[in-house]
């Protein structure tokens, strides 16, 4: 019997023994951390994108001030 053949045989015992017993709440507690996830993620996007507008208008008023697209002024 070869090494290919142990392994599938270890692997159709293991599968034909009976499955464990899962807590019921494991759903509920799953749910419950997905939408935690999910919020803290909505959260660093919206942080993310606000921080990002402030830049941009940030760099607008600077930008109008400053006008560095125009020449220095020459000295006489």
């Amino acid at each position: 019997m070869s090494a290919h053949d142990r392994k599938e045989d270890e692997v159709r015992r293991m599968l034909d023994l009976g499955h464990p017993q899962v807590p019921p709440e494991l759903a509920a507690r799953a749910a419950a951390r997905g939408r935690g996830i999910l919020r803290a993620r909505r959260i660093a996007g919206a942080v993310a994108w606000v921080l990002l507008l402030t830049a941009v208008v940030a760099f607008w008023i600077w930008a109008a001030i400053e006008q560095p697209w125009s020449a220095p002024p020459r000295d006489p």
